[in-house]
């Protein structure tokens, strides 16, 4: 694919697609510092300024034979410039995306599994507090908040009367607070969890 030139570049072009070094280095030398102070003014940052640069005229001499220019070499130069530089910086957005939606799910995940922890622990302190309990009132206490009966149900099934069902209620709630009084931040959340139907 020939060169397709300003006639002011022709010269420099042919030389340059011949494979001369010269021509080449000189080349370099003129532009390179304009074009790394313009990629800097893009990505904001001198390190990935240079390797836009170098990279730039690696390519230059590496498709020197078979590069098309439309327009003056330094033209060509300034517009590949701009073009790898937001070529970097969609590339970075896309990185930071992806970073953000694993950390998301990471922090999400890691929630969700403390959350379980402290539920399961809950629930283990929870059963030894109700083993606790005396067997009528842990009987009580377990066909109220288990089985979900009311209180009249329970009296009905046991033959007590709702009065006794009330106190042994009572008795159990009292036992359970004392026996889960350090847990009882831990309790509060999970009770609000159920609630709000998290």
């Amino acid at each position: 694919m020939q060169l397709n030139i300003m006639q002011s570049d022709t010269a420099t072009l042919s030389m340059l697609q011949q494979g001369n070094e010269e021509v080449f280095e000189s080349v370099f030398k003129q532009h390179f510092n304009n074009l790394h102070a313009y990629a800097f003014t893009i990505l904001k940052d001198a390190v990935s300024a240079e390797e836009v640069v170098q990279s730039l005229f690696l390519k230059l001499w590496e498709k020197k034979d078979v590069l098309t220019i439309q327009t003056s070499l330094k033209s060509y130069l300034y517009r590949a410039t701009y073009n790898d530089c937001m070529n970097i910086l969609k590339h970075l957005q896309v990185r930071q995306r992806h970073q953000d939606h694993v950390s998301y799910f990471h922090d999400r995940t890691s929630e969700n599994a403390s959350s379980r922890l402290q539920e399961n622990e809950l629930k283990n302190e929870l059963q030894k507090a109700i083993n606790l309990l005396p067997e009528k009132c842990r009987t009580i206490f377990q066909m109220s908040r288990f089985e979900e009966l009311k209180y009249q149900e329970i009296a009905d099934q046991l033959d007590i009367s709702i009065k006794t069902v009330e106190n042994q209620m009572g008795k159990a709630l009292k036992i359970l607070r004392h026996a889960l009084a350090d847990y009882l931040p831990l309790l509060v959340y999970c009770l609000l969890k159920l609630f709000l139907g998290q």
